[in-house]
């Protein structure tokens, strides 16, 4: 993605590709999902996101950053802590709706308009970050840099929590991980850039982070049983009947789908939890 993956949101040209043809047909993967009524777009799903969050063990002294709260999911979870505070980074001032209505309820939660390498937060003033399916869309130079802002702005101790897609196993072929790249690009309009389970905690190790914890789950987004347990039966509901009556938004998401299921060998969702020393 561009600017907008980097902080969970879309930019102007970067979430539309092509400005011919149905929006649909235009929209990167993640934001056409978002507009069919989809809420949890993690690769591991809402199941994979409380893991990772619960051994990030949020608490009510914490001051949290959330890079890319995109529709604010994961926000819910982080401001039902309780926290000291809570910061979305995102590029977009205003956010999305649904972000907007979960923040307006917490006094102690706000937007930082900012791209997630450069924050523009001080030094040391967060005790967890989070980010989720947005690294997995940088090059991995771009990677390092936002793993090096996380680090940059916790505190010494500071917990840093990620949610992405990757490659498996870790000695996946590299030619299997091209091709898989690029059927990934093509069918979500957008480049994807998944590591291995080694990758990604190499990738975090050279940004000054100690993993603690790693995780995983099937890269199951679109099976109908996933989409239930992250939407919930009326949700998952509302998702199908606004998929079926959208010819474009159908077809897009077919093609999506039949990727994740022809390379479901070799892609996972992955999750860490690394400490600042």
């Amino acid at each position: 993605m561009s600017d907008g993956a980097r902080t969970g949101r879309p930019d102007a040209d970067g979430a539309r590709g092509s400005r011919s043809g149905p929006e649909e047909k235009r929209l990167q993967g993640h934001w056409l999902l978002a507009k069919m009524g989809k809420r949890v777009l993690r690769p591991g799903g809402i199941e994979l996101t409380r893991r990772v969050i619960k051994a990030a063990r949020p608490a009510k002294e914490d001051r949290i950053v959330e890079f890319g709260p995109g529709v604010g999911k994961t926000a819910e979870i982080l401001l039902a802590a309780e926290p000291k505070e809570y910061v979305g980074v995102d590029p977009n001032k205003e956010g999305t709706q649904q972000l907007l209505e979960t923040i307006s309820k917490h006094g102690q939660a706000r937007l930082q308009q900012a791209d997630a390498k450069n924050t523009g937060l001080p030094d040391g003033s967060a005790d967890l970050v989070v980010g989720e399916a947005m690294l997995t869309m940088q090059s991995d130079e771009d990677k390092l840099a936002i793993m090096r802002e996380a680090f940059r702005i916790l505190a010494p101790k500071g917990r840093y929590a990620i949610h992405e897609l990757g490659f498996c196993p870790d000695d996946v072929p590299e030619d299997v991980v091209h091709d898989v790249s690029r059927a990934l690009s093509r069918t979500i309009k957008v480049g994807a850039r998944p590591l291995t389970a080694a990758g990604w905690k190499r990738l975090l190790e050279e940004a000054g982070f100690q993993v603690e914890y790693t995780d995983a789950n099937p890269m199951m987004l679109l099976e109908a049983k996933r989409l239930v347990a992250d939407e919930g039966f009326f949700g998952a509901l509302r998702f199908f009947f606004n998929v079926v009556r959208n010819k474009a938004a159908r077809e897009r998401i077919k093609a999506m789908r039949g990727v994740f299921r022809a390379h479901k060998e070799n892609i996972n969702a992955v999750g860490f939890v690394a400490r600042k020393p």
